[in-house]
């Protein structure tokens, strides 16, 4: 089975974040967005069960992706999904630079 994490704070969730959910969830079994419990970030606009039932909302229409927080590594956190791939958006130059180094 092809599982997928796309992570990220999702606040909010965008309508480019939506693009990318749809456009995955056809090339893998299963998509995980996973909201981050980030404190470093500061101050969140929507709190962590906002943007989870957010999210929720906006995928109804998707069978195959499911929504779900985590703390702490990304890939300690993917490897407790058996996840096969990470999912990313890159927005501009400068996002895949910062993606690159990562």
């Amino acid at each position: 089975m092809k599982i997928a994490i796309y992570p990220g704070s999702y606040d909010p969730i965008t309508n480019g974040h939506l693009d990318i959910i749809e456009r995955s969830s056809k090339l893998f079994d299963k998509i995980i967005v996973a909201v981050a419990r980030n404190g470093e970030k500061g101050s969140a606009l929507f709190s962590e069960s906002e943007r989870i039932a957010m999210i929720n909302q906006s995928i109804l229409h998707l069978k195959n992706v499911e929504v779900d927080s985590f703390n702490g590594l990304l890939v300690n956190y993917a490897a407790d999904k058996n996840a096969n791939a990470i999912i990313r958006g890159l927005r501009a130059l400068s996002d895949f630079e910062f993606e690159f180094k990562m």
